[in-house]
């Protein structure tokens, strides 16, 4: 019998950890960090998209500052960039959900790892982006922010894992930070919003509350 209890006591330990953790993430995520207000005209566009899951930055290409076009692949038809970010063994083995495991799953949220910048190219806007006003010293930020992200070689080069991407049009680069269930892909595009003193989560690993803010 104290065998059973222990084992039941055990088990409520396991549930009670995830339970917390989407609780007090739900309540960060519902307060708002209010845009910091500036005498600035909103003439710049930005986007925000998502998978389902993942949240990406979009910046229309004459929008992206040229330090961080310097080594990223791109040409002349294309019109818009995405950036996200996230744990490396998990962006390359898991290119859809059908390919998620639970290994997988408990490195990227629990163990520290290398991370990865994904880099979309598009040649037109997609109907599901949200767009967003912005104002010029706000896109300047937020520019930062991205380019900050990357890692660089000894030459200060952006360094491209060739053919990793998913399709013709996306590619991976090594990038800063470690990823956790504290520091998710999604926690990373709220984070930048933040610093760009744009309306943003007190902090939210999920992508549908930042989504809702901005609908």
């Amino acid at each position: 019998m104290k065998i059973v209890k222990k084992i039941f006591k055990w088990v409520l330990y396991v549930l009670l950890i995830p339970a917390t953790y989407i609780i007090v993430s739900l309540i960060l995520s519902l307060i708002t960090v209010d845009r910091i207000e500036n005498n600035e005209s909103s003439e710049k566009l930005i986007y925000l998209t998502t998978n389902g899951v993942h949240l990406d930055f979009v910046i229309p290409i004459e929008n992206v500052d040229s330090l961080v076009l310097s080594g990223v692949k791109h040409n002349n038809i294309d019109k818009y960039l995405s950036f996200g970010w996230g744990d490396e063994n998990f962006y390359i083995n898991t290119p859809t959900w059908g390919d998620l495991t639970f290994s997988n799953a408990f490195k990227a949220m629990f163990l520290e790892s290398s991370t990865l910048m994904h880099v979309t190219r598009y040649r037109q806007k997609r109907l599901d982006w949200i767009q967003i006003k912005v104002t010029e010293s706000e896109l300047r930020k937020l520019n930062n922010y991205v380019l900050n992200t990357f890692e660089v070689n000894e030459n200060g080069m952006k360094i491209l894992l060739e053919n990793k991407g998913y399709s013709l049009i996306d590619d991976f680069y090594k990038s800063k930070g470690s990823y956790s269930c504290f520091n998710t892909c999604n926690s990373w595009v709220n984070k930048g919003f933040k610093e760009s003193g744009l309306k943003s989560c007190l902090w939210t690993p999920f992508d549908f509350v930042l989504l809702k803010k901005y609908k």
